[in-house]
């Protein structure tokens, strides 16, 4: 089995590394719609910050309560 300390420490890198994720897909979609010269690289852009966003507000919760510890009785 592992160590209780290393499997709290990857489950914070692995959320950590989710929203810094997030963060990187959100600048590649503000430079899409700032360098898009055609309605399809703006609308690519404008589709990939909202994901993005999304990203960086749903998954890390989403882990966090999946790897909630269960009340004790």
């Amino acid at each position: 089995m592992s160590d209780p300390d290393t499997t709290a420490r990857n489950r914070y890198f692995l959320m950590a590394g989710s929203r810094l994720l997030g963060v990187a897909g959100a600048l590649l979609g503000l430079l899409l719609i700032a360098r898009g010269d055609a309605t399809e690289p703006k609308a690519v852009g404008t589709a990939l910050v909202i994901s993005a966003l999304l990203l960086i507000a749903i998954v890390p919760r989403a882990l966090a309560r999946r790897w909630r510890t269960p009340p004790q009785p």
